[in-house]
């Protein structure tokens, strides 16, 4: 069973032996690595890649979407100059990884699902921008490599997701006008504040702050001295907060989540440092007052209340009954092309859609990154896509286990990671926010992180066995 598991998520595939005798490989791949030695700007590439990064995810809550679109490009652009001009692969580095492999097969799937669409035209146009996201991850995996900028980029991103979270607090104190009809109008909350920051949308802030809670508070673990773990708590608190005064249902899903998944990751990371009792209870107790605090603000916070409880209204809620008409048309169009969907996009959904709505209930996608990515790809891509989650994961926890064996404090940004996944693919149910740039090129950042860590299976059972923990 245990081989099976291995082939199934490509643990034990020989990649570095499938590049050695790959004739694709060999002959793109440093097609121009002569002019790379003597290029003073290419000798600094993976610093230029990290810069261009630094400048996505420094701009997108702020930048218009062509302006993200337009470094996309440079992205794509650049990724493709530094793979022509790369230099031999040391042995020990990993450029390609079952994650990449995965990706890949998702794009081809995209591909065949353009090229039978019955509106070729939109599909091929966002296809363009599928594979310029997908060469965003090809980038982050890269650059995400070396620690340093690993560092880097995390910072940048929990810096600016405070500043986003500070504007949000402040629309809270003083008041924000809203942008659209977020809350059923016969709602008791219909006149309450939903803050959403330079974003526009509160349901696009939740989607864009909740990475920045998981990281912000796994840094509280992984950052040194106690000015950073300082900072990194109040992070946590001004993210947390903003993302709760969202007032966004999906984006709660998300959290709770997301954070009943970070803590028994961190219990069974600093489990080795436990006593017997700790060892034992701490989980249990973790949990039950998380549950606790939950089940208290329910009981005595009303706005919380009528929000949760408005979760389980069925169609007496006008959001809920909004999507499950949409989720109708939806399925319909789910039936009528089920092995590769209508093509990939909102364009496309946006061309095929109106022959299956409902009166009245006008949309821009399916309200559901599963049924979208069914939609647009058929059972065939929704497969391809439930492979790759499984693989990231699987890569992830791996990893955890290798690096929990050497105490390194990089285990904690991995833990972080796969909370993070979890708590978006629970918001990502019920909206897609996640097709937004401001939270795709997160999700494809926190994916290339996992990426980052890999190493061949056969390698992490060397390390384990010849290696002597050490503390970082």
């Amino acid at each position: 069973m245990n081989l099976v598991w291995q082939r199934f998520t490509l643990s034990s595939l020989p990649l570095k032996e499938y590049l050695a005798t790959s004739y694709v490989h060999r002959s793109l791949v440093g097609l121009l690595s002569s002019w790379r030695q003597t290029s003073i700007l290419l000798q600094w590439g993976d610093a230029i890649a990290a810069a261009l990064l630094s400048l996505i995810y420094a701009l997108a809550p702020f930048a218009s979407s062509t302006l993200v679109g337009l470094l996309l490009v440079a992205c794509a652009g650049f990724w493709l100059l530094l793979t022509l001009s790369d230099e031999v692969i040391p042995a020990n580095v990993s450029s390609v990884t079952p994650i990449h492999l995965l990706v890949l097969l998702y794009w081809g799937v995209a591909a065949i699902a353009t090229a039978l669409s019955p509106v070729k035209k939109a599909a091929l146009s966002d296809l363009a921008t599928l594979t310029l996201y997908l060469l965003l991850f090809t980038l982050c995996a890269r650059v995400l490599r070396s620690p340093r900028l690993r560092s880097w980029i995390i910072i940048l991103y929990l810096h600016v997701s405070l500043i986003v979270s500070v504007y949000g607090l402040r629309q809270w104190f003083f008041g924000a006008t809203a942008l659209a009809t977020w809350v059923d109008p016969e709602s008791p909350l219909s006149k309450t504040t939903r803050v959403y920051s330079y974003l526009g949308n509160p349901n696009l802030l939740a989607g864009y702050l909740l990475p920045a809670v998981i990281f912000s508070l796994v840094a509280i673990f992984a950052w040194q001295s106690w000015f950073k773990k300082s900072l990194a708590l109040t992070m946590f608190i001004v993210n947390t907060a903003c993302l709760i005064l969202t007032f966004s249902r999906g984006g709660w899903i998300g959290l709770v989540v997301a954070i009943l998944a970070v803590m028994p990751l961190l219990v069974y990371w600093k489990s080795l440092e436990m006593p017997p009792f700790w060892r034992t209870w701490s989980l249990p107790i973790v949990l039950g007052g998380l549950i606790g605090v939950l089940v208290l603000a329910v009981i005595f916070i009303p706005a919380f209340n009528q929000r949760v409880f408005s979760i389980f209204a069925d169609r007496k809620d006008s959001s809920n009954n909004f999507r499950l008409n949409v989720w109708d048309a939806v399925f319909e169009m789910i039936r009528d092309r089920p092995i590769f969907g209508i093509g990939p996009g909102h364009n496309s959904f946006n061309k095929v859609y109106p022959l299956y709505q409902r009166p009245r209930y006008t949309a821009l996608s399916a309200y559901s990154i599963f049924f979208e990515v069914a939609v647009e790809t058929g059972f065939v891509g929704l497969g391809c896509f439930l492979w790759l989650i499984i693989v990231t994961f699987n890569t992830a926890f791996l990893q955890i286990r290798r690096l929990r064996q050497f105490r390194s404090v990089e285990g904690f940004w991995l833990i972080g990671a796969i909370a993070t996944l979890l708590g978006m693919l629970a918001h990502g149910t019920v909206d897609t926010v996640w097709y937004r740039p401001e939270v795709n090129t997160l999700w494809w950042l926190i994916v290339a992180l996992i990426a980052s860590y890999w190493t061949p299976l056969a390698q992490n059972q060397t390390n384990s066995s010849h290696s002597e923990p050490t503390v970082n």
